[in-house]
């Protein structure tokens, strides 16, 4: 599907025509919404109101100005990109979003989209009575940093070990780390899990959204998710290669009482399968029950 923005249609004069029309170029383009918005609407709300630096949570008011010349060739380029090539649209704005906080985002590394957000932002007090009193905890495979910095806000008192294996996906967490000021308190550390972590060190509380898509999904993936860092998805031919170390090694770095949570996407059939001895506590979430689990250290030696 070409397109070009000289063929940008005459009769769109304001913002609800423009939405129209790019809902319609959605559609017939089918592109795949897993990024952090649920449908072509939506999405193209998003990218055509953060263009035009309004605010999204006030469209309404928005609809019936009219767009000039050169705000409709600047936003029908960024229209072109997400229809023709298929881009996820937060590397179109560089930002997305996790519950309220904002975080800048690139092709270095994937799109923040953790059910573990969620449970650190709403379940947190059910582990942690008085998170002033924890003092290490750490997020593996942090990628652009955004799980690392709401541990570093939950905990205002704890030191963050965030680890990944890409130096892009550090670099693009150093950005957002400056942006929110924490550079006193998260420690970006490059390395394969658990291997970049100080062996002194025992965390009250570890985490980590590891690449678990299988060899089979891997292959046959919307194009949307092959914009991403392969290196962020891919995890072996069941998905599990990241997660069964990460159930061998977290023992040793987890305090007494410390507890593990990792996100595991659409596996939990197959981790049960080969670990059927693990008492995993799967998490209540609104997208479902099988995509978080919960290990205290005890249960794993």
């Amino acid at each position: 599907m070409m397109m070009d923005t000289q063929f940008l249609p005459e009769e769109i004069v304001t913002i609800r025509d423009l939405l129209r029309y790019t809902v319609t170029l959605y559609n017939e383009a089918g592109l795949y919404f897993g990024h952090g918005f649920p449908s072509a609407h939506e999405e193209a709300s998003y990218l055509i109101l953060h263009t035009l630096h309004l605010p999204f949570d006030q469209k309404n008011l928005w609809l019936d100005a009219s767009l000039t010349e050169q705000e409709k060739t600047k936003l029908f380029e960024l229209i072109q990109r997400r229809v023709v090539e298929k881009i996820p649209v937060a590397y179109l704005t560089h930002e997305a979003w996790l519950g309220d906080y904002r975080f800048y985002v690139d092709e270095r590394t994937i799109v923040p989209r953790s059910f573990i957000a969620e449970v650190l932002l709403n379940d947190l007090d059910t582990w942690f009575k008085d998170p002033k009193a924890v003092k290490h905890v750490a997020d593996l495979c942090t990628g652009g940093g955004s799980l690392a910095i709401l541990l570093a806000l939950l905990f205002p008192e704890a030191s963050v070990d965030a680890v990944d294996i890409s130096k892009d996906a550090l670099e693009v967490a150093q950005i957002n780390v400056s942006q929110y000021g924490l550079a006193h308190q998260i420690h970006l550390r490059h390395g394969d899990l658990f291997q970049a972590l100080p062996s002194h060190k025992h965390y009250s509380l570890i985490i980590s959204n590891p690449p678990y898509v299988d060899a089979e999904t891997m292959s046959s993936l919307p194009a949307e998710y092959c914009s991403e860092p392969n290196l962020a998805l891919a995890s072996g031919e069941d998905g599990l290669d990241h997660i069964k170390r990460l159930l061998k090694e977290a023992p040793q770095h987890l305090a007494k009482n410390g507890i593990l949570i990792v996100e595991i996407g659409h596996n939990r059939a197959a981790l049960e399968n080969a670990f059927p001895q693990l008492p995993f506590l799967f998490l209540s979430l609104p997208a479902g029950d099988d995509y978080v689990f919960v290990l205290r250290r005890e249960d794993l030696l």
